[in-house]
């Protein structure tokens, strides 16, 4: 089986070509405006591409999704509600949970993984789990956004995701694979999910209101990113730029937690 991934060198978000194998069948997954390297291997290894599979409809993971729908002639599979918030008649066929996109002999299974975005897919292809934006190599995806929801993408996580096998690889919306061992044992926001870890409870300010910082962690793009809580109870994934305090402790390190 062929999987290659193009990374866009600003937003560092992933475009993948999942294939059989040379001269088989196969499938793009998402666009970001740098998919050049996978047509290259398409055209070098006589690849013939039968889906373009969408996981949400965030701009920096469905740029240039019409030009190859264009070029290759084929299906966009997505959503109904990332359908919704594309342009009309850019998707054909429309997927939920347990839906089933079938590439030659590949079988790619969609799990709906909602949270970062109404409507978000995850891909499972044997023992490979395309995740986009929810589970990241020692990260998850934020909430504050249009789509978002604490609880739902905490279920996404825990409930579908982290449920496969811990051999799964995860080949995630933005930067490197990981595991879904990897992720049970170490990601920051699993551990505390999993009260391995304790929260934090120094105060902070989270769009000009009061919060309690639960978690401060290294994000996938050098920065880092947070858990929240804010005064009515809602909590929330949130990029650290978005965090206001008085004290900051080294990268790395999570208010409440000495260790992951």
């Amino acid at each position: 089986m062929i999987i290659e991934r193009s990374e866009h060198p600003g937003w560092l978000s992933n475009a993948y070509l999942l294939a059989e194998g040379p001269g088989g069948s196969g499938v793009l997954i998402d666009g970001n405006g740098v998919v050049e390297p996978l047509l290259e291997r398409v055209e070098r290894d006589r690849i013939e591409i039968t889906h373009l599979l969408l996981t949400h409809s965030h701009g920096d993971h469905v740029v240039g999704i019409a030009a190859l729908k264009e070029r290759f002639g084929v299906p966009v599979v997505a959503h109904p509600l990332t359908a919704g918030e594309l342009e009309t008649g850019l998707v054909d066929t429309l997927s939920g949970d347990g839906h089933v996109v079938r590439s030659g002999g590949l079988e790619i299974r969609a799990i709906l993984t909602p949270g970062h975005a109404k409507g978000h897919l995850a891909f499972l292809c044997g023992a490979d789990c395309f995740t986009a934006d929810v589970l990241f190599k020692g990260t998850v995806g934020g909430t504050r956004g249009p789509g978002g929801d604490y609880g739902e993408l905490r279920a996404s996580v825990m409930e579908r995701l982290l449920r496969l096998p811990p051999e799964t690889r995860v080949r995630p919306g933005h930067r490197e694979p990981t595991t879904v061992a990897a992720e049970w044992d170490g990601n920051p926001f699993v551990r505390v999910w999993r009260g391995l870890d304790e929260e934090g409870s120094e105060k902070c300010i989270v769009g000009g209101e009061e919060a309690t910082l639960l978690l401060l962690a290294p994000d996938y793009d050098g920065g880092h990113k947070g858990l929240v809580r804010f005064g009515n109870g809602e909590e929330a994934i949130v990029g650290g730029s978005q965090i206001s305090r008085s004290a900051r402790p080294a990268a790395g390190t999570s208010p409440g937690s000495a260790s992951r």
